[in-house]
């Protein structure tokens, strides 16, 4: 597998596995399907923030997944911290793209200077808890009963990593 830095041809794809987590899943928290004019509005701000999107392709050229990462909370002193997104086409779940898309993402995280990768998932999702501890995330706390989807409440659960980066952070 090789990365690509995704673009807006990619958007309609990406769309597409957003709008199948939204659906069929508590990946994301959302209700409704997004729209096509708001992944214009995402890659907008990935650009504006110079915050990654990072895919895979399949031989056919068909995207298998992305990853990204971006702002954790808007105040200057978390700079260093990054809350990530890795998300996998159904069709392409229990190959190791999801394995393969974090680890690029944790890289890129490190080559930018961030110090603390911040996984917010839904307690059930074991698979994706499973994948953040084999990559050495550790669960640093949960927020119970923080969403209602699908009838249900729903527990978030938070994981971290902490990289050995950046080399010289400053208060500015």
């Amino acid at each position: 597998m090789n990365a690509i830095t995704c673009t807006r041809k990619h958007a309609p794809a990406i769309l597409d596995i957003f709008n199948d987590a939204i659906v069929n899943s508590t990946a994301l928290y959302d209700y409704k399907p997004r729209t096509l004019e708001t992944m214009h509005a995402w890659f907008d701000l990935k650009d504006k923030t110079k915050q990654p999107v990072i895919g895979v392709e399949s031989e056919s050229g068909e995207l298998m997944g992305f990853a990204t990462y971006g702002v954790f909370r808007d105040k200057p002193a978390y700079k260093y911290s990054v809350e990530h997104s890795v998300y996998v086409a159904s069709q392409y779940r229990d190959k190791g793209v999801g394995r393969f898309l974090l680890k690029e993402i944790i890289e890129l995280a490190k080559q930018n200077g961030i110090h603390m990768m911040i996984g917010a998932i839904d307690a059930s999702n074991l698979v994706s808890v499973n994948l953040h501890k084999s990559l050495g995330f550790e669960h640093c706390g949960t927020i119970k009963q923080t969403g209602f989807k699908f009838g249900k409440w729903l527990d978030l659960d938070f994981y971290q990593l902490i990289l050995p980066t950046p080399l010289n952070p400053t208060d500015s």
